[in-house]
């Protein structure tokens, strides 16, 4: 008997070993995920956030593609071209977000269009980029319902991504014959911005026919009649004044412009647990309304813990990167308005666009990573900059005819700070559109086929992809310290900190194909076990070089666990 059990034990043990090793190999990736959202804390410092137009992206569903009868014909993209929130979902639940390495998505505005169309001298336009809002308390049907957002945060936070809201507080959209101007309390209709000095770049219009909102005003108003006849025939204007008389009991403000929209705005984050707002037009309007939209967006964030205890991602705040445009991250804190400096900093942003790296990603890569590593450890210490190479409107981004398309990757995605990956940078995503007048050139639908079809195309994506898995999994990229190991070949080491956490990684750019020599001497000790992530090889340490043989001319090496 004590046979015949000794040998069922073995033949178990032997089993359970050979099913071990099985489930290792065949689920490598899921188990490397799970390890990844378990361990790997989320810094926005070093976040690699990707940036799209909600109607260019995907086209979850046809059904909502033309709503409130904008029927009329546009200049070439000009139109709603049917991306909606249901696509960019589908994308998330296919993981093509964690294949690329995202581990936050930022989209263009989903709050309710105007209903018509203008022309601003680029052809007939449609509000289809999200930023012409006529109702901030409503989703535009073209984008999708409150329901199809609710969805869409619940299955990114499902797979460790974040979502930030692109928020406006500048302007209303503009007037049209479907959509009247707002009432005089309310907006400025002139005179247009000249940017030359604070005055006439926050208390202005930012271009012809684009209502400016009194944000600097703190006498109240009535709402508009317009917007009150919406919500009557809507069914939910009881509703509406209703949660207004609370929050102006709660926070005692005036009912002044800026109180109302914060509030409209705050919505989302109370109802459905947004992380963050990428906030747009900082710069024209008056830094004191900032401090007020955050602290309303801080308490919105954490009633929504209270509130869901169970769906809470981390104790990171609540996330605001600011677009204050032309801003560079070698002003340090402060943005120059020409007679008055500000220091948006101050006023609740953790982070701000950075205008800097398009021009930047002409030098070499040590004064690149040199110089971001110096700003953000010194003058920006504690906060950050998001470093993009091309966007929705920047008319001159870097490599606009995509010729650099690996370059390009590995500038920005090794450089220090938060990355914003634009739509189809990944894909080499056409930016010279034939027929185009303006920004629209920037703004083609996501090349699906291109992906599916081109050889090309799929290299250019594998390599977006290793180096966005790589950053996501090393907070050391983006958040950490840089120090050059080697001139030639060119290679690097990060190191990030916090706690008990820390995270070490090196990098070698512009190696020789074939065998190469890294230097790591001084930073990984002889004997250590390396692994490189982007030939797939682990290797180790020996008189202080880590030595490779492949065809690749980067290397992405981290420590074997």
């Amino acid at each position: 008997m004590k046979k015949l059990l000794t040998v069922m034990s073995i033949l178990s043990f032997l089993f359970g070993c050979k099913e071990v090793k099985k489930i290792d190999k065949k689920d490598t990736e899921v188990v490397e995920e799970m390890v990844i959202k378990k361990e790997v804390p989320f810094t926005w410092e070093g976040a690699n956030i990707y940036f799209l137009l909600t109607d260019r992206f995907n086209n979850g569903n046809p059904e909502n593609d033309i709503s409130f009868d904008r029927t009329e014909e546009t200049g070439v993209l000009r139109g709603f071209e049917g991306g909606d929130i249901q696509g960019i979902t589908k994308k998330i639940e296919e993981g093509y977000f964690t294949d690329l390495g995202i581990n936050s998505i930022w989209f263009t505005p989903v709050v309710e269009q105007i209903h018509g169309a203008t022309n601003e001298g680029t052809g007939n336009t449609y509000g289809y980029h999200g930023y012409w809002a006529k109702d901030w308390t409503a989703i535009d049907p073209s984008f999708g319902t409150r329901k199809d957002l609710e969805k869409l945060v619940k299955t990114a936070h499902a797979k460790g991504i974040r979502v930030l809201l692109d928020v406006v507080l500048n302007h209303t959209g503009p007037v049209t014959e479907k959509d009247p101007v707002w009432p005089e309390e309310w907006v400025r209709t002139g005179p247009p911005c000249e940017f030359t000095n604070y005055e006439n770049t926050t208390a202005c219009t930012l271009v012809k026919n684009l209502p400016d909102i009194l944000t600097e005003s703190n006498d109240p108003v009535e709402l508009p009649d317009a917007l009150l006849a919406k919500w009557k025939e809507e069914g939910r204007l009881s509703q509406e004044l209703d949660e207004l008389q609370l929050f102006f009991e709660r926070t005692g403000y005036p009912r002044a412009p800026r109180f109302y929209i914060i509030k409209w705005l705050t919505d989302y984050i109370n109802d459905f647990g947004v992380d963050g707002f990428r906030v747009d037009t900082v710069k024209h309007v008056n830094e004191d309304a900032w401090s007020d939209l955050y602290k309303e967006a801080s308490y919105a964030f954490d009633t929504w813990k209270k509130k869901n205890p169970n769906h809470i991602l981390d104790d990171n705040p609540f996330y605001m990167v600011g677009e204050v445009y032309n801003y560079g991250i070698s002003g340090g804190r402060e943005f120059d308005f020409g007679d008055k400096k500000v220091d948006f900093f101050d006023y609740g942003f953790k982070s701000l666009i950075n205008f800097d790296l398009k021009v930047d990603a002409h030098k070499d890569y040590e004064t690149i990573f040199k110089k971001y590593n110096r700003l953000l450890n010194t003058k920006l210490k504690g906060k950050s900059v998001l470093n993009y190479l091309t966007s929705h409107d920047d008319g001159n981004p870097f490599d606009k005819e995509r010729k650099k398309p690996f370059y390009t990757a590995n500038v920005l995605l090794l450089t220090p700070g938060a990355s914003q990956v634009y739509y189809g940078d990944e894909t080499a995503r056409s930016l010279t559109i034939e027929g185009t007048e303006g920004d629209a050139t920037l703004r083609s639908f996501m090349n699906w086929e291109d992906l599916d079809s081109l050889p090309q195309t799929q290299k250019i994506h594998k390599h977006w992809q290793k180096l966005g898995q790589f950053r996501r999994n090393h907070p050391a990229i983006g958040a950490g310290k840089h120090k050059r190991l080697a001139k030639s070949p060119y290679v690097f080491s990060r190191t990030y900190m916090n706690g008990d956490y820390k995270d070490k990684v090196v990098v070698g750019l512009d190696l020789p194909k074939g065998k190469k020599s890294l230097w790591v001497k001084g930073f990984f000790g002889d004997g250590t076990k390396l692994y490189d992530t982007y030939s797939e090889t682990e290797v180790m340490v020996t008189k202080g070089k880590v030595l490779l043989e492949n065809d690749f001319d980067i290397a992405l090496l981290e420590l074997v666990e």
